[in-house]
């Protein structure tokens, strides 16, 4: 699916996209590592998907991406978002809505590289 001018998505959008790309990948991600186990499945997303494992993968990934993904991270982080996290302070809300931006970006897109690229790191940081 190619969309055209994708500059012109609000991180919020692409917040939105990469949302649904991350638990989709995670998902994925748990299910090949051979538990079944729907309960234990739950639990393990979990621990990938909350907002203090997203910022966490970001701030370790920052120094790793290029100028323009920095730059879409910093717009996403420093946009001001009118709903409040349910379970996380503001900043770490802000950075895991800039790592859910940073993913739709690059799926809509279409960098099937380094999307695969992005998600194998975050599933390395977060699995230590």
């Amino acid at each position: 699916m190619k969309v055209k001018n994708i500059k012109n998505i609000n991180t919020t959008a692409l917040a939105y996209m990469g949302d649904a790309v991350y638990e989709q990948a995670v998902r994925e991600h748990i299910i090949s590592e051979g538990s079944y186990d729907v309960n234990k499945l739950h639990r393990r997303a979990t621990g990938y998907v909350k907002a203090g494992a997203q910022a966490m993968v970001v701030r370790e990934l920052f120094d790793e991406l290029t100028e323009a993904e920095q730059a879409l991270v910093k717009r996403a982080r420093n946009r001001k978002y009118t709903t409040k996290a349910k379970n996380a302070d503001p900043v770490t809300y802000k950075w895991a809505t800039a790592f859910e931006a940073l993913l739709g970006y690059l799926y809509l897109a279409e960098d099937e590289e380094r999307l695969s690229w992005v998600l194998e790191r975050s599933f390395e940081i977060v699995g230590r």
